[in-house]
């Protein structure tokens, strides 16, 4: 086992200034053994902790390092953009060149609106919605995370289509009885709503890659079910993006599946590494956003020049020929050599793939698209490979239900060491 000495007392001191030690609740290693690492550096593919401990990193600050640690382009663009401030609420040319590098090389949107992380970008793209359409509930899915605002924190009910049940405390139940939650990839539910709340519905948003329960990835025809029934009973549709976009493709999901959304959505991957965010849709819609519209969105920190410096700099990388081509085949190879160790071994696990985003399911299905489909009981399995891979020097985010990331930074070399001793970690998972 690799020492963590350093880590460890770093986490006995933030235990009394955080609340579990920690600032996000899943950087607290609840959900495998051990306390959480503390990391000091990063540079291409690997991090390491602060007892110098390497280790190669697949967690890539939860996805928006596509480029990897510590990118020469993306550091020496934040540090010119520095020297002359960090911000000043208000409009600078930074904003300009990088909405104009989204808006240039995007079919699905038109206009663009720059916020300061994925959860502020889908609250005022509901927010949006029920403007546009003066209604006040909304669709959403169980098994499909959207941050943390409060009428997005809640559960399905105990039925097909009852209203959902707040999934925190603090959610008062009058924002829980505005939200519907359904089961993913259920077309019959989707209809019993819309015809249970006949003209009561604003939008439905959706992960159309759903990437934080597991890898849940949806049929194309599915999708354009949400959208065909959405339209027809004048709701919008919302695509979460806060993962999957510029991740699958510059254009995201809905360019993955052609398909056109009414509003979507953006996360931390358009800051290169520092807080980002946005949401964009056509014309009319925007069109209703403060100041020309009733819609009311603001934010000091929106649209900072030290992060749409970081923002050019990497989404000028992922907009050239080949970027996403070469990702896809890299992540593709590697989680090849994974699968095809899993089934040699007749172990009950799978690997899905799609972009540079993998995840490993413990179950021998096919296909896992619901939240259902995840077998929860075997999440201990997780734990046992987390821990062996950290003490081998892989470093994956500590909960089996969150994807991994490959970075262009990672080499084939690098996978392929990498790939050996995931296979040897799921030996050892299945020997015990």
């Amino acid at each position: 086992m690799k020492k963590r000495a350093k880590s460890e007392a770093l986490y006995q001191e933030s235990s009394q200034y955080f609340p579990g030690g920690v600032n996000s609740p899943v950087r607290a290693f609840k959900s495998v053994d051990g306390n959480p690492l503390f990391i000091a550096k990063g540079d291409q593919d690997k991090v390491w902790d602060a007892d110098g401990n390497e280790y190669v990193d697949f967690c890539a600050s939860w996805g928006p390092l596509i480029l990897g640690h510590n990118n020469k382009t993306i550091r020496e663009a934040v540090v010119h953009t520095a020297q002359n401030g960090l911000t000043f609420g208000a409009p600078t040319v930074q904003e300009n060149q990088l909405a104009k590098l989204i808006l240039d090389h995007n079919r699905f949107i038109d206009k663009i609106r720059f916020v300061s992380s994925g959860t502020e970008a889908v609250m005022s793209a509901i927010r949006l919605a029920r403007g546009f359409t003066g209604r006040d509930k909304f669709i959403k899915f169980e098994g499909c995370y959207h941050g943390h605002a409060d009428h997005l924190l809640v559960k399905a009910g105990s039925g097909l289509i009852t209203f959902g049940a707040s999934s925190s405390a603090g959610v008062p139940e009058s924002f829980a009885n505005e939200t519907i939650v359904l089961p993913l990839n259920n077309k019959e539910a989707l209809s019993k709503a819309f015809d249970a709340f006949k003209d009561q519905i604003s939008c439905i948003i959706i992960e159309p890659i759903p990437a934080n329960n597991g890898l849940l990835i949806q049929e194309k025809a599915y999708l354009e079910f949400v959208i065909e029934i959405a339209h027809k009973n004048g709701a919008l549709v919302i695509f979460d993006e806060v993962i999957s976009g510029f991740r699958v493709g510059f254009e995201g999901a809905a360019g993955l599946f052609n398909i056109k959304p009414d509003i979507i959505t953006y996360g931390k991957i358009i800051g290169g590494g520092i807080p980002a965010g946005a949401y964009g849709a056509s014309n009319k819609i925007m069109s209703h956003i403060a100041p020309e519209g009733k819609v009311y969105q603001a934010g000091t920190l929106s649209g900072n020049p030290i992060a749409m410096a970081a923002g050019v700099a990497q989404l000028s990388t992922l907009v050239k020929d080949g970027f996403y081509q070469e990702m896809r085949e890299k992540t593709e190879a590697f989680t090849s050599i994974i699968q095809k160790h899993l089934q040699k071994k007749g172990h009950a696990a799978k690997v899905f793939n799609v972009g540079s985003i993998f995840w490993i399911s413990f179950s021998n299905m096919e296909k896992v698209q619901t939240a259902e489909d995840i077998n929860s009981e075997k999440m201990h399995l997780f734990k046992t490979l987390h821990g062996y891979l950290l003490s081998k020097g892989i470093y994956f985010g500590p909960s089996g239900y969150e994807v991994g990331f490959v970075s262009a930074a990672h080499t084939e070399e690098s996978l392929n060491a990498a790939a050996k001793i995931i296979c040897d970690g799921m030996d050892e998972v299945f020997r015990t």
